[in-house]
């Protein structure tokens, strides 16, 4: 009988979990007849389960450094893998060499493995080979470390990576730090890194990239952005990410794919490593991903990311990161789901992965080393990136304990950190992370203004009502959608992040295309570009969404292209035929073509609408009663026989407005004002801070229109 060096019950709880039959000693520990669900016998007195050996690995904790790091002319590497047998350090001079130098790691009584190298290693690739008990070829796979802060990907089916030892605090930040705004005052934009500059319209020279997105003279990127007047830029996922699915029409890792020809994962909601910038943003490609080569081999992601953050910065724009902790990539191999399945997903008693994220691996965030890692690689991204907030994937997926330690670390850091999410995932809960101070995408809003869809469940701006949409949730909307009107959800209205559109479903032009029988979804169009051009009846209904949405209290979020009705026709330029080219897109995930690409020629087609939006904006940002007003302050007018007409009137500070809307699509609506001489803001032709006309005693608003007024 093999006598062992390290932790006896750990190793016993190994292969217990591992379902062996043996008889063992370890040091004055032995465990008998190892099978099933039986009791196992410790030392002839001590007995313990199966169950009971996951709750102990599931309770393991260290507070050791974990990653590559440098420190005192060394390299350490220490990787948390507590059920692994063994674990192998594997080195490499580049990332194309198939073998490298391997390095036998010890394990301590925590599950944390470690060895060093002499010297500072930086641009050393690494990975661990890790071995489970019972498992003879589990260490065949070389594993990406999931602390690397830059990692080298070869972009083919399953994603094989190598970690990077990197240099960190050594970029110069000019004394840059992290932009302190108040969540009521944010005006957000919801971006994709890539998108915004890909399509030749936008005449950047590095068009996809970190540092194109920031370059000075370009038509496209920065510049565009900051001509709108937001102030905070969302970027969709741009930790490193799984850019690639399964073949089209065949079988990969267990998966068949009869959904995805292009064979591509474009958004990035498949994170593959939690502390590094995604290098498909730093290397520019005019044709995109180069298939079958390796990207981000030099590491210069890391110093493109920042240079991105700085330049918004120093535009006054802050920048938030979506970011996804409730699920990992799903079809690449070499990642946690190698390192140790057991302890960092979700499994059922069969040992399969548990699915409420939809992408077949969830997260156990309630495991603390799942914890702190999350924590800790949100931390990294604001202490080494200056990156000023979050929105979290499918927060619902992330458990309490965790949500309350990301909020409070996160604000010792930044006080006015921006933490934000998708309410749900395994339920739906925009009120238990408002009591938490985090802000939730307000799907009421969405719903109520829009509607649910745009074949039977259109909504307010259509002059229906769908679903629970009644008058009475409209004015709540306005208010923030707060719990003191018995219709909210929010605890503070800055908790609400009031959006009509987002990157998922169609878009608000689309959505409004579809919805007045303008487009039918099943048809190929075209004309792409007279399909992009803005009738009439469409510019009304995005102007009066618009209107709504930037003169409701709460944090204001827009989608790339929502300014201009943007229109995602399926290009079908993948590596094969879509059977749905020419049609109107809703779930473009997987589309790096024109499909998602800003085309500003597009935008100024429409310019009378995207006029109309920065005017909005100009307006919300330099009055304070839209973004600042107590629920007090705002006093509605009643408008009898006409439930889709709207009015209220905001006093704040010396400042008083009047706010109406006629969301009846047909009849004309006479609206009483308050008295005194009005000034004309926004109307259903333009909108701004400067005055447009006056008024007194009454207005007529003609259907589908609205009017924002100032009191002289």
């Amino acid at each position: 009988m093999k006598k062992h060096i390290f932790s006896p019950i750990i190793i016993i709880i190994s292969l217990l979990t591992a379902g062996i039959v043996s008889d063992i000693t370890l040091n004055s520990f032995a465990a008998e007849k190892v099978t099933g669900n039986n009791l196992y016998i410790l030392d002839k007195s001590k007995t313990i389960k199966k169950k009971d050996a996951v709750e102990l690995y599931d309770s393991l904790y260290s507070d050791k450094k974990l990653g590559s790091f440098v420190e005192n002319g060394n390299t350490y590497f220490n990787l948390f893998a507590p059920r692994a047998a063994n674990v192998t350090l594997v080195t490499f001079t580049k990332a194309e060499n198939k073998t490298g130098k391997e390095y036998k790691m010890l394990r301590d009584e925590n599950g944390v493995w470690e060895t060093s190298l002499a010297g500072e290693q930086y641009g050393l690739f690494y990975g661990y080979k890790v071995q489970h008990p019972g498992k003879k070829n589990s260490s065949s796979v070389i594993c990406v470390d999931p602390y690397a802060k830059a990692v080298a990907t070869y972009n083919t089916y399953w994603s094989p990576r190598k970690s990077i030892v990197v240099r960190e605090n050594a970029f110069n930040w000019d004394g840059d730090t992290w932009i302190k705004r108040d969540w009521r005052d944010l005006v957000i934009y919801e971006m994709h890194v890539r998108d915004i500059t890909a399509h030749p319209s936008a005449e950047v020279k590095e068009a996809g990239t970190y540092s194109g997105l920031v370059e000075k003279d370009a038509r496209g990127g920065i510049n565009y952005i900051k001509s709108l007047g937001v102030n905070t830029v969302e970027l969709l996922p741009s930790q490193e990410f799984a850019n690639i699915e399964v073949p089209y029409k065949d079988s990969s890792n267990g998966k068949f794919n009869d959904w995805n020809p292009y064979e591509r994962n474009h958004w990035g909601y498949m994170t593959a490593a939690y502390f590094a910038p995604s290098a498909y943003y730093s290397e520019y490609s005019p044709d995109g991903l180069k298939w079958n080569t390796w990207q981000g081999t030099t590491g210069k992601q890391i110093n493109d990311f920042k240079n991105m953050v700085k330049a918004f910065h120093k535009e006054g724009i802050a920048v938030i990161m979506d970011v996804v902790y409730n699920h990992l990539s799903e079809y690449e191999i070499g990642n946690l789901k190698q390192i140790d399945k057991e302890y960092y997903f979700r499994l059922d008693e069969k040992g399969n992965f548990i699915n409420q994220s939809g992408t077949a691996n969830d997260l156990k965030t309630e495991n603390p080393m799942v914890r702190r890692m999350i924590v800790e690689s949100i931390l990294y991204w604001m202490k080494e990136y200056h990156v000023d907030g979050f929105r979290f994937d499918l927060g619902k997926l992330i458990d309490w304990q965790t949500v309350e330690t990301i909020i409070a670390e996160a604000k010792k850091i930044n006080p006015s950190v921006v933490i934000v999410c998708e309410p749900w995932g395994g339920g739906y809960d925009p009120a238990g992370f408002s009591l938490r101070g985090w802000g939730s995408w307000n799907d009421q809003i969405r719903n109520g203004i829009k509607g649910e869809n745009p074949n039977n469940g259109l909504g307010w701006i259509f002059g229906k009502w769908f679903g629970n949409n009644n008058p009475d949730r409209i004015k709540s909307y306005v208010n923030g959608t707060l719990v003191r009107d018995s219709l909210g959800i929010f605890q503070k209205k800055e908790h609400s992040v009031n959006y009509v559109e987002s990157h998922d479903g169609y878009t608000l032009g689309d959505f409004i295309r579809i919805g007045l029988g303008n487009v039918k979804p099943e048809e190929a169009i075209k004309d792409i570009d007279k399909n992009a051009e803005l009738t009439p009846e469409q510019l009304k209904l995005n102007k009066l969404a618009a209107l709504f949405l930037l003169t409701s209290q709460g944090i204001t979020m827009i989608h790339e292209g929502q300014e201009y009705a943007r229109s995602k026709v399926i290009a079908g330029t993948g590596k094969h035929p879509d059977a749905h080219k020419g049609m109107i897109d809703h779930n473009s995930y997987e589309k790096d073509d024109e499909t998602n690409y800003i085309n500003y020629d597009h935008a100024f087609r429409n310019s009378e609408l995207l006029d109309y939006y920065k005017g909005l904006i100009d307006l919300r940002n330099k009055y304070d009663a839209f973004r600042r007003a107590d629920y007090s302050d705002i006093k509605f007018i009643e408008v009898p026989d006409n439930p889709f007409a709207l009015g209220y009137t905001i006093k704040y500070g010396s400042d008083e407005f009047a706010v109406l809307f006629n969301a009846n699509n047909y009849d004309y609506e006479e609206m009483p004002l308050p008295e005194g001489q009005w000034e004309i803001l926004a109307d259903n032709k333009e909108a701004g801070i400067k005055p447009i006309w006056k008024v007194n005693g009454k207005v007529v608003l003609e259907p589908s229109t609205g009017l924002v007024l100032k009191k002289r």
